[in-house]
């Protein structure tokens, strides 16, 4: 595997663990919303970074795509969830517009996957 599969793969655990982590805070906050949305976001994309590093490892998807892909859905994590999470504990937003652009990554990014998928790999 390479460096931006591995990375794909901390980055998959992190939001796995993040996505556990908000969960259970979200069951003990009163409004946990918020919360709850950002963690099933984290849980839902963790196995999907997974996939795509592995996906990648195997040759099965364009490799420069994938990496761009995989940096979209990251990104897009970050502030999404970023964004519910700080607003759910402190009422302040990550950064004007952080929510809808991080929605838009992620979009951007599941395309990217597409596209990854049906061009040729290079080698």
């Amino acid at each position: 595997m390479t460096l931006p599969e591995r990375l794909l793969v901390l980055m998959a655990g992190l939001a796995g663990c993040l996505g556990v982590a908000l969960s259970a805070a979200a069951s003990h906050l009163t409004g946990g919303g918020q919360l709850q949305t950002a963690a099933q976001f984290l849980l839902f994309h963790a196995p999907a970074l997974l996939a795509l590093a592995a996906l990648m490892a195997l040759g099965a998807l364009h490799s420069v795509l994938g990496r761009l892909a995989g940096l979209a859905l990251v990104l897009g994590l970050a502030l999404f969830c970023g964004d519910l999470s700080r607003r759910a504990f402190s009422g302040v937003a990550l950064a004007p517009m952080a929510a809808p652009t991080g929605g838009f990554l992620l979009m951007g990014g599941w395309l990217l996957a597409g596209v990854a998928g049906i061009l040729r790999p290079r080698g």
